[in-house]
């Protein structure tokens, strides 16, 4: 919360002014000067807009502007005299108490936002709801990568997961309000069930996203990489009633589908009472073509023998949502209490059809350099369907309070408690398989090469008569299954801070907090077997139409119908091995963490000077099952529990130096943690005789620490405009990777065939390991160009991360998730209520999967995308936008071993979005 909305209404006007000041040094050109009306309407952080507010803010906020005579004295310049180089001085003081953005409705200025970093006492990047509204981004993770030292994880055409400084979504923290936000998904990348997956927070939803780089001992240290922190609206002091919002509507050319959109935020202060409720509704029908190879990887055959090739053609239905409503109470300048509640998430109808060719293995390699195998063993072509439902929510209810104790040296108290959960619910999930059956004894073959885009294959099937005609399929197999996981956490805090007087140093506050979280994860599934199924041919649940994709270079057959089978069949029944497949994946996990801080912050001249140490108690539960057959064949499952506590300390020191007004030099060290992953602590124990594989979490794994180092130089340019350079060193203890060995199986008189050797998969700690890199930043409005090119602007940043850790003995590696190279570029024009924005994002490839050897290793694939948004503000209330996604129609890859071997490679095709926004 920020010192602007503890002042009393004879102290806004004076503070409206310092802000407006200190706006007018850093954000302020010469046609802000000359058109001062136009500022006050972009600047509804003190309370100013128009006639809807209080006309003596009004005012004093138009003669603040109206006193500069020109832009040449409101710019701070060392040509500057000295009185005006003093009076810029004590504004940008006023400043310095913006412990936090505030993001106020309806919207919150880029300029202040980049005040808030600019006097951070630590390393921050803020993105505004109005700067995410400028692109197409639907949701926080697609918002966030927008910003330097960020990668995005994509999942079904939208970003799903983000890394901080190539620390993948599982070693960040995610955050509203301050508050930690639970996973609704537990297929985060590397299997730690802590990523939070951003596509459930619509952007919509949101006021502002802020990052954290360098940790305070005031935050909670489960950041190896970063924070990012999801930050509500809310109305200030001497807010007027408003309702703002957007309808839209689109379309998807791949599959001819439609897209809707809808948000609106309303609300303001009455008297001591505030309100602001949002909602925000997002739906399309998405279409995915995807093709999926997989590969022997043997020495038996060659390096790029294929021993499936999945042809998929995906249509998803999505309905994402984003509800929050902020209650506040503030009767004086001292105290104040709030209410904060949201409800986000999606439900998507997913409907995956797709043809399996399976080789037999008699791979030969051709004159014309293609291979060739053949296709004779049982299903070695088939038609599948997968139907299926799920439902990803987050909520939070938030209660708190803040107070002055003039009693107590002034003393301020603040404190709340907060419940969260994040829930998966899948209600159905069919799979059904269609194997076709030559209608003649014959022998099938099939030739291929790489040589499709992207490396996919290219093949012709000989000796397959009617491969094709669904009258030559039969039922070969369906199974159902449903899930439902919940991740829940309440957490309390209290926080005091007091300023004191030590010595020469000014601005000086002591800072104390508490805090105390209590989480409750659970994962449920129960699959359903279908017993005895008829030979049911697919003609009597396919569809008329025999589908060809992936710009007509594959054939698909006819389509199964969804629903079909479930009409016929029903859910299923439960079997033996169906309980015992329910017992491998059951999770039942407490966390329990109680920490405490001290923190101190002070100025010396221009230095700023902030450090502390915060301490975390840990203690976790674990109950699961270990499970498998015994000798006989049956199949067994027993309880397994673990507990484990631990402690940790975590200092930081950070300085930040004014070289000049707005020329801002830092250097911080701060200490993290990464805790285990859920499922990589899970005792649960696997194991399958028959394909002599054991899987199993390492409950006895230490937490990842980290030490970070960074050093920024930063000089802030006029139109919220930026130019930054900084290195950041990340030292890691105890970094957690998964690992295969080779065990004797104990109790030979158990499992079939005694004491045999078995592939164990699970984790462990690794070595020492680092994470460091660069990142520069450039944001400018190019000023002073003549005629219409005045508007111009461009906003590059880019990252470069190096990192180093071994995934095998005397094998190293890039941490997974870690991209060399990530950049954005983003060209805009903004003139006369015309605005302009082509954005471009690209990241490098990354390790996504650790293997058996080098070429088992799983990489994400580079790539590039592009990003169009345009608005015409056609009258001060009533602006028109249009989006264009993906206009590179950028394909999500992964591949084995070398970029030659691709595993998955999808598109999804263009999305264009037209509608208007009001503020009212």
């Amino acid at each position: 919360m920020t010192r602007i909305q503890r002042l009393k209404s004879s102290r806004q006007i004076k503070l409206t002014k310092a802000v407006v000041a200190a706006l007018m040094v850093c954000a302020t050109n010469a046609s802000l000067a000359a058109a001062p009306l136009s500022a006050v309407q972009a600047f509804p952080k003190v309370g100013v807009r128009g006639h809807r507010h209080g006309k003596d803010e009004y005012a004093a906020t138009r003669g603040a502007l109206d006193a500069k005579p020109n832009a040449t004295n409101t710019v701070m310049e060392d040509t500057a005299t000295p009185r005006q180089q003093t009076k810029n001085k004590n504004a940008n003081q006023k400043i310095k108490t913006l412990a936090d953005v505030l993001v106020v409705a309806p919207r919150t200025s880029a300029a202040l936002a980049r005040l808030t970093q600019q006097y951070a006492p630590n390393l921050i990047n803020i993105r505004t709801g109005e700067q995410i509204h400028a692109l197409p981004d639907l949701s926080a993770a697609e918002a966030v990568r927008r910003i330097p030292g960020i990668s995005m994880e994509t999942d079904e055409g939208e970003g799903r997961y983000v890394n901080i400084r190539g620390l993948d979504a599982d070693l960040n923290s995610t955050t509203y309000s301050g508050v930690p936000l639970m996973p609704t998904n537990n297929a985060s990348p590397f299997g730690g069930y802590r990523g939070v997956a951003l596509d459930s927070i619509p952007s919509g939803f949101i006021g502002a996203v802020k990052v954290t780089k360098s940790n305070l001992p005031s935050q909670d240290a489960e950041a190896l990489g970063g924070t990012i922190e999801v930050l509500p609206k809310t109305a200030p002091m001497h807010q007027g009633p408003f309702l703002d919002g957007n309808v839209g509507a689109g379309y998807e050319p791949l599959r001819g589908t439609p897209v809707s959109e809808f948000s609106l935020t309303g609300g303001g202060r009455f008297g001591p009472f505030s309100i602001v409720l949002t909602a925000s509704r997002h739906a399309d029908s998405r279409g995915i073509d995807d093709v999926e190879p997989a590969y022997f990887d043997d020495a038996a055959h060659p390096y790029q023998a294929l021993s499936v090739i999945e042809q998929r053609d995906y249509e998803l239905h999505r309905r994402r949502h984003g509800y929050a409503l902020d209650l506040g109470y503030q009767p004086n300048e001292d105290n104040k209490w709030y209410f904060r509640a949201f409800d986000a998430g999606f439900t998507e109808r997913y409907k995956r059809q797709y043809m399996d060719i399976v080789p037999d293995g008699n791979t030969t390699l051709l004159a014309n350099g293609a291979l060739q195998d053949t296709l004779n063993a049982p299903g070695a072509i088939s038609k599948s369907l997968r139907d299926e439902q799920e439902t990803e929510r987050e909520r939070l209810y938030m209660l708190g309070g803040e107070n002055k104790l003039n009693a107590l040296a002034g003393t301020t108290l603040d404190y709340h408690v907060a419940s969260v959960e994040g829930t998966y619910n899948k209600p159905y999930d069919y799979n059904s398989t269609f194997t076709y059956t030559p209608p003649s004894a014959a022998t099938s073959t099939i030739a291929y090469n790489l040589n499709g885009p992207g490396h996919v294959p290219l093949y012709v099937i000989d000796g397959a008569p009617g491969y094709l005609d669904p009258a030559n399929y039969s039922l070969s197999s369906l199974a159902n299954g449903k899930q439902y996981n919940f991740d829940r956490e309440t957490s309390y805090a209290v926080n005091s801070k007091t300023p004191v007087e030590w010595g020469n140093l000014s601005d000086q506050t002591l800072q104390f907090g508490l805090s105390v979280r209590r989480r409750h994860k659970r994962t449920t599934a129960q699959p359903y077997s279908f017993n005895n199924l008829p030979p049911l041919p697919l003609t009597t649940v396919a569809g008329m139409v025999q589908e060809r994709y992936y710009d007509n270079l594959y054939q698909n057959g006819v389509d199964i119908i969804p629903g079909a089978l479930q009409g016929l069949f029903g859910p299923g029944t439960i079997s033996a091995f169906d309980t015992l497949a329910s017992q491998q994946q059951y999770l039942d996990a407490h966390e329990d963490i109680d920490a405490a801080y001290a923190q101190y912050a002070g100025s010396y001249g221009n230095l700023g000077i902030l450090g502390g140490v915060r301490f975390e108690a840990t203690r976790d539960r674990t109950n699961a099952f270990a499970t498998g057959t015994d000798k006989a064949g049956n199949p067994f499952a027993n309880p397994i529990s673990t507990e484990h506590s631990y402690h940790n300390f975590f200092p930081s020191l950070q300085f930040r130096y004014e070289l000049a007004p707005n020329l801002i030099l830092r250097a911080a060290y701060s200490s993290t943690i990464g805790r285990p992953g859920f499922n990589q602590a899970n005792p649960a124990l696997s194991i399958d005789v028959g394909s002599g594989i054991v899987t199993t979490g390492n409950p006895n794994l230490k937490p990842t620490t980290a030490n970070s180092f960074d050093f920024d130089i930063e000089k802030y340019l006029p139109d919220a405009g930026i130019l930054s350079a900084g290195v950041f060193d990340k030292e890691f203890s105890n970094y957690i990777i998964p690992v295969e060995t080779t065990q004797v199986l104990p109790n030979a008189n158990q499992y079939v065939g005694g004491a045999i050797p078995v592939h164990v998969f699970t984790f462990k700690n690794g070595g020492h390991s680092y994470a460091r890199g660069l990142e520069l930043n450039w944001r400018q409005r190019f000023r002073n160009l003549p005629g219409w090119l005045d508007g111009l602007g461009a906003d590059l940043n880019y990252t470069w991360v190096d990192s180093r850790i071994e995934i095998r003995p005397g094998e190293y590696s890039m941490l997974p998730s870690t991209s060399r190279n990530t950049w954005n570029a983003t060209l805009f024009y903004e003139r006369a209520g015309l605005k302009l924005n082509l954005a471009a994002y690209s990241v490098s490839a990354d390790l996504f999967g650790i293997g058996t050897g080098r070429s088992s290793d799983i990489y994400n694939a580079s790539r590039t995308s592009m990003d169009f948004g345009a608005s015409y503000a056609f009258s001060k209330d009533w602006t028109a936008y249009f989006y264009a996604r993906n206009l590179l129609d950028t394909p999500h890859a992964f591949y084995q071993g070398t970029s030659n071997r691709p595993i998955q490679r999808e598109f999804y095709g263009l999305t264009y979005i037209a509608g208007v926004r009001f503020h009212l």
